[in-house]
């Protein structure tokens, strides 16, 4: 111990030489974008925008300044722009604005407006420029005379993000000023224009335009770095050694190398601290088994034994490094878990004030927008005076209405229900228990329980030629014993004195129910039946129809007095229609499956059939999740019925706007208050309050104000407000209505008031007033003070209804509106009426049943008085259903397993300064201290629709060993995805080889993409800005026309469609196409056509070409062998470019390389066009982003091996028809050309199976045994690692599509497909058939004897089981050519290398 004492005093007086410390062993990663920095002026700016109600900040922003102008330093400047909004945001809206400015969340909005600048583009010679109807200048001076003639060019296309300014006249001609806040420039054109503005000659609207931009880029934060534990079996590191400037090196803070050169003669004893302190580091211990399994419980116990003020911090830490804290977690036992804290594994989950985040489908920037928006909510509660605790209360209740589809109630009388499951006889023997729904079955299979779980009713006139179609399905169902009630309701004439005689309908009714009185409701069923069986098909029912079948069952009866005018079974027959009209589902017939109203097309018989039993079995998982709430003896149909989807109608426009909510009541409305004081008998807290806003002096403004008060007086729940909104300039004649019961209001007592405007609503009061009765004969009232607020001449509150109605409400002149509780549903003009009284009670008890109950109890609590209280209720209510209702949720799930990975998720709370002020380099991932053994894999996690790629970095980052240096990776975001779903709306299937593009008017072919069968998912490479989809030139837009869109930035009936992306979030659009009728038979992927489309030509010609001629072309699509390849790490990279000219050495014809883009590194793709220069062939990079829906492979090898296979029908351009894959680590020694030209006997691909010969590995031949031999039943097994595919025939059989579904199937088993790439064609050959190609087309020294080698055509390093040899080692063994090439390739490396530094010097 002598020695270590030596150690010990070594380090005291070593210490004060290092105290500068130093970065230890580290990995660093950063993402930047491929734009332009933005300036945090702007991007706060856009923040500021989106969370004012009063007119947007930026007509205020005279003040602003640029960067340069008012502050010297960054840290200035970013402290000006949080001052300037302390002024105008509360103190946690500031917090939310340093958040997005350190995520730089407006980055791509700025970004976007710049695109779309570029693509004016901007006038030479200015810095800021107005475009005026597709005119742009920066003289100031020529604006009035573009201004004139404007009206004769088309307006512009507005976005839905654009900076109007308010009180821009929207008839006048659109001047958009391209400028940069704060600039000279923009201050001068600014004034110009807002003058105009003024005058009502322009509208307004501002897109930032930053002219010369800096040189530096966005450093993006929001995703996750995985340094992943590689398996070290097969050794994969390349041994060309990486350049370094200074190898630093340096153990938990010393410095070595320093040390070394200051005390060269402590030389030996710093080799033994050196040594010491690696050993002492944190090295990863291995651990057993037994060990591993209780890991995640004595993770959580460690976090939650934790002080809370530290267990954030525990938690980040142990989870960022797992690997190297597992071994001292292991001394917990997971007892205390079960016993202390009654946890079951499980899940990760968040939640935000009770809000689960799906953390699959959602990432920083959704959560951000989920923090504002409960941010704003909860700072509307506290400007109501409500107290913190009450705030989280309030906060708790869910007022958002139900997702599912609106039912109405079937408890009604004028329903006719045939059988009844829990009474009926036929029934008896079946289970009566709801347990029973927990009892497992196959898949697919009804549970057969005597409860009424599943109630259809069907809704019908008799006379109707559908109805026979209708009857018979419901036939089969209940003939067949399916658990499901039926009920009719026959909708016929509700005459009071009808001849049944005469109507084929009232005769159906009155037979029905005298047969149900007689017998029972089945025989009646049964009846009915037999008379539409008696109608020829597309005939209709007649009263003989009725009468025959009544004289064969009921031979006694006198038939006339069962169906004639006085018969005495007529009950029902009224209700029918009544029940009818009441519910509002819609034109006749209507089916109903628990209340819930089929779409039309669901109606078709066989549809019909499919839906009902697929809602059975939907709607089992929803009571299967209910079982433990209702009790074995509640009724089950009572249950249904009070679910919060069930509605007393359904108006569609009434209940489309419940989610809608375009008035922020709260905050916009106080000023108006003292006109909007509800007609209420005091006493009661009104948790409903409607404001009723129409022109009062128009007849259809009163009737619906009419219709309020009468729904007002038979409710306790209700109050009511009037805003009036004039369809002319008021004056004296055209407000009589408006100011009489203004006058009232003002003057009365509550209760006269209420009396005296139900008279001002009737018509004939109107009537008698334009023919000069005195207004005072009909007030009970006070007259004289009436009089005198009736007569003043002032009309300002009329102006500021007005106003209210057209800024606030965004109303129309004269346009009606109601609004409940802040939600708004408006008329459209020139429909039919709107609403009734049925609807305000529809309004009120769906208003009831989302959140007025709920709000109402928590505010008794707060003892306010009443009217303040209803009041409390509206406001509360109306902030809380005004926060967006979530995107729909994309509905595929995902699993993540919990990684033994080191992991750093990159996010800062706020912009971070340097020492003299300046800006710090931006967020970034550092991995500290690392351990020194493993060997690692680089992996980003980032937003589903992030398409990154690594750049500039020298670094092997798929092997990475640190026991040298810092490993920096620098990544570029390099496109953002527009995604989308597309079919075609006459078959309902996707069309399948449809294609896409993506471009701006000017180039309106940037990308490319094909929409593949699996839900018709495309997707298409994109950056920030506005962008035009279109279908292909070509047989895409000959067969096909755009249908609809949805989702996308367009009116949904325009033909071009025109998608903004303005975010960082996900983008996900619908289109729908449709086969043009000419065009009705014909296929887009058929075999007859040829691709003669020149987009096709120049994808072939993109890379880079030997300078190919246009007329050479059709011969060069012939004679091009079209090759495949897939690497990711240096040394798979450097087997590639050996592959490559082993290819190029050996093959007559012009060869085109495609290689997948998403791993190579950069130095690959740096070198690539020198290579192709040199040896002249062409090259593709190709990329697709593995599918959000499709199952996620988590370790990055397999994730490469499913691009080898998964999307063959996507990577490739149409044009490409024959494609070989070879893998990296092969050497070709024939020419390909044989192989493309390989008679595949009509298999869309061929393979070469595994060679048998080499006896000594049978050991190893898993697919001789178990699973693989009686799958494959005598085929035989075949190697992935060269493959030529019949790309036409690929796709006419969906063969891609066909793989993917396979392995959706299999992948989510982790024990299936170890080795993708190849058990998936494998496990596919019934429905994919593979041809065998003869064997000598590849041998591999691991299965092949040694004999057969010489006649081998390719030669692969096959990975041997036996031995673990490591690659490098085994090519120069086995293939005598290997050296040779690898010294070629290493010679031209070198000759680039030495140009290009000589260039740059």
């Amino acid at each position: 111990s002598s020695r270590m004492w030596l150690l010990c005093s070594l380090l005291l007086s070593l210490l004060s030489a290092v105290s500068g410390g130093a970065d230890s062993k580290a990995v660093t990663t950063t993402l930047t974008t491929k734009w332009a920095d933005t300036p945090l002026m702007l991007e706060a700016s856009l923040l500021e925008r989106e969370k004012s109600c009063q007119r947007t900040q930026w007509e205020n922003i005279t003040v602003v300044c640029a960067y340069s102008a008012c502050a010297d330093t960054d840290q200035a400047y970013y402290d000006l722009i949080v001052k300037k909004a302390s002024a105008m945001l509360s103190s946690v809206q500031v917090n939310m604005l340093k958040f997005a400015l350190s995520l730089r969340a407006y980055s791509a909005t700025v970004h976007s407006f710049q695109q779309i600048a570029s693509n004016e583009p901007p006038p030479s010679g200015c810095s800021a420029f107005f475009s005026i109807h597709g005119e742009k200048t920066c003289d100031a001076e020529s604006l009035a005379a573009l201004l004139k003639t404007a009206p004769g060019r088309p307006k512009p296309y507005l976005f839905k993000g654009d900076h109007k300014y308010s009180g821009s006249n929207p008839d006048a001609p659109v001047v958009i000023l391209y400028a940069e806040f704060g600039t000279p420039d923009f201050q001068r054109l600014h004034q110009v224009i807002t003058a105009k503005v003024s005058e009502g000659l322009a509208t307004y609207v501002l897109r930032h335009y930053v002219a010369k931009p800096s040189g530096n880029k966005v450093y993006l934060s929001g995703y996750g770095v995985e340094l992943a534990i590689k398996s070290q079996e097969y050794k994969a590191k390349d041994d060309t050694q990486v350049q370094e400037n200074d190898p630093v090196d340096e153990v938990q803070g010393f410095l070595f190398g320093k040390l070394k050169t200051l005390y060269p003669e402590l030389k030996e004893q710093l080799k033994e601290l050196r040594k010491h302190l690696v050993e002492s580091t944190n090295e990863m211990a291995p651990l057993k088994v037994w060990e591993m399994q209780d890991l995640s419980f004595q993770t959580a116990a460690r976090i939650l034994a934790a002080p809370a003020a530290e267990a954030l911090n525990v938690m980040r830490d142990l989870s960022q490094n797992f690997p190297t804290k597992a071994r001292m977690l292991t001394c917990l036992s997971p007892q205390f878990f079960k016993g202390t804290l009654g946890l079951q594994p499980g899940d990760s989950a968040l939640f935000i004030n009770g809000l689960h985040i799906d953390l699959d489908t959602q990432d920083i920037f959704s959560v951000f927008e989920v923090l504002r928006s409960e941010a704003r909510v909860m700072e509307g509660l506290r400007s109501l005076h409500i107290e913190t605790p009450y705030i989280h209360d309030i906060l708790k209740l869910n007022v958002q209405p139900s997702d599912s589809d609106y039912a109405v109630d079937i408890r009604n009388s004028a329903i006719s229900w045939i059988n009844n499951l829990e009474t009926d006889h036929r029934y008896s023997s079946w289970p009566y228990n709801v347990q029973e729904l927990l009892r497992p079955t196959f898949p697919g299979v009804i549970r057969q329980i005597r409860k009424n779980f599943h109630n259809l009713v069907i809704i019908l006139d008799p006379t109707q030629e559908n109805a026979a179609e209708l009857l018979s399905v419901a036939e089969m169902f209940y003939a067949n014993n399916i658990p499901l009630r039926i009920g009719l309701v026959f909708v016929v004439s509700d005459e009071d004195d009808v001849d049944g005689m005469q109507d084929a309908g009232v005769a159906l009714v009155r037979a029905y129910n005298y047969i149900s009185d007689e017998v029972d409701s089945q025989s009646a069923f049964e009846a009915v039946i037999a008379m539409f069986n008696r109608v020829a098909i597309g005939g209709q029912l007649s009263v003989g129809d009725v009468v025959k079948v009544l004289e064969k069952r009921f031979p006694y009866v006198e038939v006339s007095s069962v169906l004639g005018a006085d018969s005495s079974y007529d009950n029902n027959r009224k209700e029918g229609r009544a029940y009818y009209e009441q519910t509002g589902v819609g034109p006749l017939p209507v089916v109903m499956y628990n209340g819930i109203p089929y779409q039309r097309e669901q109606l078709d018989p066989d549809e019909l059939e499919t839906v009902t039993m697929q809602k059975i079995l939907e709607t089992t998982t929803f009571y299967q999740r209910a079982v433990y709430l209702v009790s074995q003896n509640h009724d089950v149909v009572d249950y249904i019925m009070n679910q919060a989807n069930v509605v007393p109608r359904i108006n569609p426009r009434v209940l489309s706007t419940i989610g809608l909510c375009s008035v922020d009541a709260v905050t916009c409305s106080d000023s108006l208050c003292f006109f909007l004081c509800g007609l209420s008998d005091d006493g009661y807290i009104r948790p409903v309050t409607f404001w009723v806003v129409g022109d009062f002096d128009k007849p259809s403004g009163r009737q619906l104000l009419y219709d309020a008060i009468r729904h007002m007086k038979t409710s306790n729940n209700v109050r009511l407000g009037m805003i009036n909104n004039p369809s002319a300039a008021p004056s004296a004649e055209t407000s009589r209505m408006a100011r009489a019961i203004w006058a009232a209001m003002q003057t009365q007592s509550a209760n006269n008031a209420k009396n005296f405007i139900t008279k001002m609503a009737k018509e004939e009061t109107a009537v008698a007033l334009e023919k000069g009765a005195d207004i005072g004969d009909f007030a009970g009232m006070d007259v004289a003070l009436f009089k005198e607020a009736y007569d003043t001449p002032k009309f300002d509150f009329l102006l500021s209804h007005a106003a209210y109605c057209r800024d606030v409400l965004k109303l129309k002149k004269g346009q009606k509106a109601v609004i409940s509780n802040g939600r708004v549903t408006s008329s459209t003009n020139g429909s039919p009426e709107v609403f009734n009284q049925d609807d305000f009670l529809l309004l009120e008890s769906i208003i009831l049943k989302t959140s007025g109950e709920r709000i109402k109890s928590k505010v008794e609590q707060f003892g306010t008085e009443e009217d303040r209280a209803s009041d409390l209720v509206m406001k509360v209510d109306a902030l809380l259903s005004s926060q967006p209702k979530g995107e729909a949720r994309v509905e595929y799930g995902f699993s993540i397993r919990f990684s033994f990975s080191f992991y750093r998720h990159v996010l800062e709370a706020e912009v971070s300064f340097q020492a003299d002020s300046s800006f710090s380099p931006g967020p970034m991932a550092k991995f500290l201290d690392m351990p020194q053994s493993p060997l690692f894999t680089l992996n980003l996690n980032t937003p589903e629709s992030w398409m990154v790629e690594s750049v500039r970095t020298r670094y092997d980052l798929d092997n990475i060993y640190l026991e040298e240096n810092i490993v920096a990776a620098e990544y570029e975001l390099e496109h953002l995805l527009l995604e989308g779903h597309c079919f075609d709306v006459s078959s309902g299937q996707p069309p399948r080889g449809l294609q896409f593009t993506l471009g701006t008017a000017s180039e309106p072919v940037i990308v490319d993409t094909i929409v593949m069968a699996n839900l018709g998912y495309f997707q298409l490479k994109a950056n920030p800005g506005a962008w035009i989809l279109k279908m292909r030139k070509g047989r895409s837009d000959e067969i096909y026309k755009i249908y609809s869109h949805d989702g996308t930035d367009s009116p949904a009936d325009s033909d071009d469609i025109i998608v903004v992306l303005n975010n960082f979030k996900s983008r996900i659009i619908k289109v729908k196409v449709q086969k043009k009728p000419d065009k009705f038979n014909e296929e887009l992927l058929s075999d007859g056509t040829e691709e003669n489309d020149a987009g096709f030509w120049k994808s072939l010609t993109r890379g880079f070409t030997g300078g190919g001629k246009a007329e050479d072309q059709k011969q060069e699509k012939d004679d091009v062998i079209n090759i495949f390849s897939v690497a990711s790490g240096h040394l798979y990279e450097r087997f590639l470019r050996i592959m490559m000219l082993s290819v190029l050495k050996n093959t007559k014809t012009p060869v085109k390389f495609w290689f997948l883009k998403n791993y190579l590194s950069p130095t690959f793709k740096e070198f690539i066009p020198h290579m192709a220069k040199q040896y002249g062939f062409q090259y593709e990079l190709v990329q697709y982003k593995w599918p959000r829906w499709l199952h996620q492979q988590t370790e990055k090898q397999r994730i490469i091996w499913g691009y080898k296979i998964l999307f063959l029908d996507v990577l490739f351009p149409l044009a490409v028809d024959k494609i070989l894959f070879v893998d990296a680590d092969q050497i070709v020694r024939t020419d390909l050309k044989e192989l493309r030209d390989f008679d595949l006997e009509g298999a869309p691909y061929g393979y070469t199976p595994f060679c048998e010969s080499r006896r000594e590995m049978d050991g190893y031949r898993f697919w001789k045994s178990g699973y693989w031999a009686s799958h494959l039943a005598g085929r035989k097994y075949h190697i992935s690692a060269l493959y030529v595919v019949d790309l036409k025939k690929f796709r006419k059989i969906a063969a891609g599509d066909r793989l993917r579904g396979q392995y959706q199937g299999l992948s989510q088993d982790p024990n299936s497909l170890s080795n993708l790439d190849q058990d998936l064609p494998n496990n596919m050959i019934h429905q994919v058939p593979i041809k065998s190609l003869p064997q000598e087309w590849l041998w591999c020294e691991t299965w092949c004897d040694d004999t057969t080698k010489r006649s081998a055509k390719t030669i692969d390093l096959c990975n041997n089981p036996m031995t673990k040899e490591p690659k490098l080692q085994a090519a120069v063994r086995i293939v005598a050519e290997w050296s040779d090439y690898d010294q070629e390739i290493k010679r031209l490396q070198t000759r680039v290398h030495e140009r290009v530094n000589h260039t740059k010097s």
